[in-house]
C-alpha cells in the first residue's frame, strides 16, 4: 500500500484554542507539511481545490509549484482539481508547466467539485457541472497526448489545429477520478481506463464500497483487464498513539469541537460520538495494531492500493502532529506496505 498526505487548506480557528493563523502563515504551514511528509517517507502530497470559506485552496498549481521547489522525491497530487470550473486549455498549460518544474512528479485527481461558490463565481450549477467535468476532461486528455488538437464542444470556443505549450514531461500523465457520490465520475474513470480515488470521508463504508464495485463492473464492461483497475481511498481523520486509551483521550477534544461546530451550523453529525466514528467511519484513531486492523477491513471491501491521511494538525500541537505521523511511518505503514501489495508509482523518463 502507498500513502498520501493531503490538505484542502482549511483556514479556520484552531478547534481547541480558537487561534486563527494569518493567511500567509497557514499557506507556509502547508508547504512545511509537504516537506515533512517527504522527510517521513510518504509517497505523495496532495492539495485540494475549493473556492469558498473556510478554504484557501483556490490555486493548487501555484501551491504545488512552491512545494515542488522545496522537495525532490515525493509525488505531487491535486486532491482534487475541479475541471468543471476550469478552461481545460489553461488547466493544461498550468499543469504541464508544473509537470516540468516538479521533474515529472505530478499526478492529477480530478472531480466536478461542490459548494455554493461554484454557481456564484463560475456560473456552474448542479445541472451542468457533470457535463462540464466530462467535456473538460476529454479535451484536457487530448491536449496532454496530442501536439495539435481540433475540437469543438459546448462550454468553450472550438480549437482548430491548436498547439499548446509547454509540451508535458510525462506523456501520458496518470489522472485519477475523485468519487464521493457520483456514478458519472466512476463511469468516466472506467471508460478511459483511469484509476479511481474514493473520498471515503463523510459516510459509513457502504456507499463508497458500492461505487467502487460499480467502477470495477464498468471497467470490465469497457473491455479493460480487471487486474489493471486501480483504487485509492481517503480517511476521515488520523491520530495514532502507543495505546488506544492515549489516542482516544488526545483526539476526543478535537472530535467534540467538530461536533459543536456542526451543531452551530445546524448540521446533524453522521457519527454523533467518537466511539461511533471509530466503529463506523474511516477515521483512524487508536493504537498501531487497531489502525492496521481497520485498514485491512476497509481493504477487504475496497481492494484499494493507495490511502490518504490528512496532512493537517487539525488541533494537535506541532509536537503531537509530528509524533503521530512518525508513529504511522515507523509502525503502521511498514506492515500495510508488506500486507497489501501495490504497484509502483510512475517514474518519468529523463527530460
Amino acid at each position: 500500500m502507498k500513502f498520501l498526505a493531503i490538505t484542502l487548506i482549511v483556514h479556520g480557528p484552531n478547534p481547541l484554542t480558537g487561534e486563527l493563523k494569518p493567511t500567509t502563515a497557514r499557506l507556509r504551514e502547508v508547504v512545511d507539511n509537504a516537506v515533512l511528509a517527504e522527510e517521513l517517507g510518504f509517497d505523495g502530497f496532495g492539495v485540494g481545490e475549493r473556492h469558498e470559506r473556510p478554504f484557501i485552496s483556490s490555486s493548487p498549481p501555484v501551491v504545488l509549484s512552491h512545494i515542488a521547489a522545496r522537495t525532490s522525491e515525493i509525488r505531487l497530487f491535486t486532491a482534487v482539481t475541479t475541471l468543471s470550473l476550469l478552461d481545460p486549455v489553461r488547466a493544461f498549460e498550468d499543469y504541464s508547466t508544473l509537470d516540468h518544474l516538479s521533474g515529472g512528479r505530478l499526478e492529477l485527481i480530478i472531480g466536478k467539485g461542490n459548494g455554493a461558490a461554484q454557481a456564484q463565481l463560475f456560473h456552474v450549477t448542479g445541472e451542468d457541472q457533470w457535463d462540464r467535468n466530462r467535456e473538460s476532461y476529454e479535451l484536457f486528455r487530448r491536449l496532454w497526448r496530442e501536439d495539435r488538437v481540433t475540437w469543438s464542444g459546448r462550454f468553450r470556443p472550438e480549437l482548430r489545429d491548436a498547439e499548446t505549450w509547454p509540451r508535458p514531461l510525462q506523456r501520458p500523465i496518470r489522472v485519477w477520478h475523485g468519487s464521493a457520490t457520483s456514478r458519472e465520475s466512476v463511469d468516466l474513470a472506467a471508460r478511459y481506463g483511469d484509476p479511481l480515488f474514493s473520498a471515503n470521508v463523510t459516510n459509513p463504508i457502504e456507499p463508497y464500497a458500492e461505487l467502487i464495485r460499480y467502477y470495477r463492473e464498468r471497467w470490465e464492461f469497457y473491455g479493460h483487464d480487471p487486474a489493471d483497475a486501480l483504487v485509492g481511498a481517503g480517511t476521515a481523520g488520523y491520530y495514532g498513539a502507543r495505546t488506544s486509551q492515549e489516542a482516544v483521550e488526545t483526539y476526543r477534544p478535537i472530535f467534540d469541537a467538530r461536533l459543536a461546530m456542526f451543531r452551530r451550523l445546524g448540521l446533524a453529525p453522521v457519527f454523533p460520538t467518537l466511539e461511533d466514528a471509530i466503529e463506523r467511519s474511516s477515521i483512524l484513531v487508536g493504537s498501531p495494531q487497531q489502525i492496521i486492523d481497520k485498514v485491512h477491513r476497509y481493504h477487504e471491501r475496497f481492494g484499494h492500493e493507495v490511502m490518504h491521511l490528512s496532512a493537517d494538525a487539525d488541533g494537535l500541537t506541532d509536537k503531537q502532529h509530528r509524533a503521530t505521523l512518525e508513529l504511522f511511518q515507523s509502525e503502521i505503514a511498514p506492515v500495510l506496505r508488506k500486507d497489501i501489495p501495490s504497484r509502483p508509482f510512475p517514474r518519468p523518463a529523463p527530460a
